[in-house]
């Protein structure tokens, strides 16, 4: 394999080539959604880079949400997004929105980018195989905002040992075959957990953890279960990054054995996470 080019502006190195060797054969649960979604170029650039990494031998699935486009389906459709505490509040005209954008829209679309980078992928949904069970997060009956119960990796384990990429969004059904949104970074941890996957990475519109919100200076590269405590106990860490860092958390203690948070808006930011020993987001460990 050449030390050249590989992708415009990322190129091998020693460290690179040993990484590679490194994680050949390993899983790798990517989550990929919200703002980092909506540029076209660096949507492509993301899934060229998964491309890349499912060709040097690494199982890739890719978990994606895709909030700004429902958003924008339903001001087109004069229904008005509603949240609380900063989840979707879905009724039954809202999730059917869900639904028609993330897997009739946004997966195929990635889908079909697999394909122009001659990567065999499927479009799934938590729905297939009851790959994903949920359940309601609220007591209403008109709220339709799930939480994962279990999932069933069976369907994965297939398709991953077959070359296949399953690119999976994130809405599921629970036994009676009710409808859910869920957030897709729970769907990812939950995913990870159940393929013991080596690690979960989450593609943000953040750097990572900064120690100072508005200094980018101040990314924070390695935790561990313990310091998170520490941050959160100083409001370090908080708002939007909670949900995320709970995902984090629940993967590592579901024996996944590392979790990532980079930014998404950076080109080639899942090269430079896995493939260089600086790396540039925040890893997280037990």
């Amino acid at each position: 394999m050449s030390n050249h080019l590989i992708a415009d502006r990322f190129y091998f190195s020693n460290d690179t080539l040993s990484l590679i060797h490194k994680y050949s054969g390993s899983t790798f649960v990517v989550k990929y959604g919200g703002s980092v979604m909506t540029d076209s170029f660096l949507q492509s650039q993301v899934i060229k880079d998964l491309s890349l990494l499912h060709g040097l031998g690494i199982n890739i699935v890719l978990v994606h949400g895709g909030g700004m486009f429902i958003d924008q389906w339903l001001n087109k459709l004069n229904i008005k997004p509603s949240f609380e505490n900063g989840v979707r509040i879905t009724d039954s005209q809202t999730m059917d929105i869900v639904e028609m954008v993330l897997i009739g829209r946004v997966n195929k679309q990635l889908v079909s980018l697999f394909n122009q980078n001659n990567v065999n992928s499927v479009g799934l949904s938590g729905q297939d195989a009851s790959l994903v069970v949920a359940s309601a997060m609220f007591s209403s009956s008109t709220n339709l905002t799930g939480r994962v119960d279990s999932v069933n990796p069976q369907l994965l384990d297939l398709l991953l040992l077959n070359r296949f990429i399953p690119v999976i969004a994130s809405v599921a059904c629970d036994y009676k075959g009710n409808r859910y949104n869920v957030n897709a970074d729970t769907i990812a941890s939950s995913i990870a957990i159940a393929l013991k996957a080596d690690k979960l990475i989450l593609l943000t519109d953040t750097p990572g953890v900064l120690s100072d919100l508005n200094d980018c200076s101040t990314l924070i590269k390695e935790l561990n279960l313990e310091s998170i405590e520490s941050l959160k106990s100083d409001n370090i860490i908080s708002g939007g990054m909670i949900p995320k860092i709970q995902s984090c958390i629940d993967a590592l203690t579901g024996s996944v054995k590392s979790a990532h948070i980079i930014d998404g808006r950076v080109r080639h930011a899942l090269l430079h996470e896995l493939l260089t020993y600086d790396r540039i987001g925040s890893m997280i460990v037990v």
